[in-house]
């Protein structure tokens, strides 16, 4: 593997600079896609009052449980809290601020983070608890307004990477993990296989390697089944 800036040795060299305080975006779709070495490393890390930005805040003491279990989390902004008792008793005990997010919504906060588009109305959540304090207009039908989510970090996995950066998800593992890279100021990817530049094809580049910054080799990946349901 040529030289790169970019490459990083593992989850903790990459992830070193992490401070308290910090907005992270998570991706990942339930237990498919999330950056597993990212998140132990972080659990490792001696670090707090995290603002988490992630479609769920793990399941049933996998992925991001494992730091919020270590109470590193403050505030989440997500759309599924289901299957995970952890989250349900710190919600209910008040130990966790947590922003519900109907999921189209959720995808396009982020994706208007990284286009630079401060705010945007849509009519999803008007007249339930989420349109609670918004500004509403009315268009064709009324609507609500929702601002972008951008963060200081963001944790994705990617089944092929090169050094540059260049991006190959697997299926339905690339869920909302491009748009956070794009909506972040600094993007950590972890891969199951780190090639050189050119070895993908460009036609099969899913996220440029100019949205990400840090990249590593990942190992002992678990891809846990969340529901392993068999026929």
């Amino acid at each position: 593997m040529k030289q790169s800036p970019k490459v990083f040795k593992d989850a903790q060299t990459a992830l070193a600079d992490l401070k308290s305080g910090i907005t992270l975006m998570s991706g990942g779709f339930g237990l498919c896609g999330i950056a597993e070495n990212c998140i132990d490393a972080i659990s490792a890390m001696n670090i707090s009052d995290l603002t988490v930005i992630s479609n769920n805040i793990g399941n049933s003491g996998r992925g991001l449980v494992k730091i919020l279990v270590q109470d590193k989390i403050k505030k989440a902004y997500c759309s599924y809290v289901g299957g995970n008792p952890d989250l349900e008793e710190r919600l209910l005990n008040k130990k966790i601020d947590v922003e519900l997010v109907p999921q189209g919504t959720f995808s396009e906060r982020i994706r208007a983070a990284g286009m630079g588009i401060r705010a945007f109305y849509t009519p999803t959540g008007f007249g339930t608890l989420i349109a609670e304090g918004k500004d509403i207009k009315i268009f064709d039908r009324p609507c609500i307004l929702e601002t972008a989510l951008y963060a200081d970090y963001a944790i994705i996995k990617a089944e092929r990477g090169d050094s540059f950066g260049n991006l190959w998800f697997k299926e339905t593992a690339r869920n909302f993990s491009p748009l956070m890279a794009m909506a972040a100021k600094i993007t950590i990817v972890e891969v199951e296989e780190l090639v050189e530049v050119g070895e993908i094809d460009p036609n099969d580049v899913h996220l440029p390697g100019i949205f990400v910054q840090r990249i590593f080799q990942g190992k002992n990946y678990k891809n846990d089944i969340e529901f392993l349901v068999t026929k």
